[in-house]
């Protein structure tokens, strides 16, 4: 992404949606997603951790929502992170994310 891309800073996302994946994406399996940051939901996926709660919030989001927000795994992140917003123009600004930004309270991208 270029340095001047919001999602590089929002968390919007990542403070709104549950984040199921491949277990074989968790380093234990071969894959690169710390297995810390994550629960067993069965044989055969895994979660990010703080991703179903009520009030959401992954466990590898840094700082504060809409200001100056990371992942902290961003090399490492599975790929329903990866692949977030890949329909709209240029990566960002897709439906998606323009919920994920009402709920947090900001304008759509």
């Amino acid at each position: 992404m270029k340095p001047d891309n919001p999602c590089t800073s929002c968390g919007a996302c990542c403070a709104s949606f549950r984040v199921d994946f491949a277990v074989e994406e968790l380093q234990s399996q071969g894959g690169c997603v710390p297995d810390g940051l994550t629960v067993d939901i069965n044989a055969r996926l895994a979660r990010m951790r703080g991703t179903d709660h009520a009030q959401p919030r992954c466990a590898a989001l840094t700082g504060v929502i809409g200001q100056q927000a990371g992942c902290g795994i961003y090399e490492w992140r599975p790929a329903p992170c990866r692949e977030f917003g890949m329909r709209a123009p240029m990566g960002i600004g897709d439906e998606a994310c323009a919920r994920a930004r009402a709920r947090h309270g900001m304008e759509p991208i």
